[in-house]
């Protein structure tokens, strides 16, 4: 099979990355709960609504987010069976395009850089699986779409869901 996996919130915590520079910022206690179904920025006063916007434009946001549990295992068990790509929207944050790629060295070396595909729009994607937590990614893929679930898209339905990478092997390996 060939298997696009998104990054952000699907193999990289940028949702928690945006509660944690927030609440230093900010000296809050936000947390992922009082964030569910919605955005974070959605759920912070007004005011401060630009500057967690805007964590993705600072140096540094995609190169120290944190791996999501157990995704680096299942990758590399999936890219041992499957042709996998990592595909994720890199383009809006230009920044990102190195930061994403020296994060992906450190995380996935076994996706070798051939692999990477670091666009805009994912509709142009052609293969068998697209695993996103971007509804309007999934809808115009035409292969099998999994939604990896993010507390901003709990509440999105009419796709096949996946909550963790454990329900990824289940389904995949």
């Amino acid at each position: 099979m060939i298997v696009f996996i998104d990054m952000d919130e699907v193999i990289a915590d940028t949702y928690g990355a945006h509660i944690e520079i927030y609440n230093k910022d900010f000296n809050n206690q936000l947390t992922v709960a009082m964030c569910e179904g919605s955005e974070v920025w959605q759920n912070v006063p007004v005011e401060r609504q630009a500057s967690v916007r805007k964590h993705a434009t600072l140096r540094g946001f995609f190169r120290n987010l944190k791996p999501i549990a157990n995704s680096q295992r299942v990758l590399k068990e999936l890219s041992e069976k499957h042709e996998v790509y990592i595909a994720s929207a890199a383009m809006q944050f230009p920044n990102s395009l190195e930061e994403k790629s020296d994060w992906l060295d450190e995380h996935f070396p076994f996706i070798p850089w051939q692999n990477r595909i670091l666009c805009g729009h994912k509709h142009i994607l052609s293969g068998d699986l697209l695993i996103d937590d971007r509804s309007y990614n999934l809808e115009h893929f035409d292969g099998r779409t999994l939604l990896f679930t993010s507390p901003h898209n709990v509440n999105t339905q009419g796709f096949e869901r996946v909550d963790s990478w454990d329900q990824v092997a289940e389904k995949l390996l």
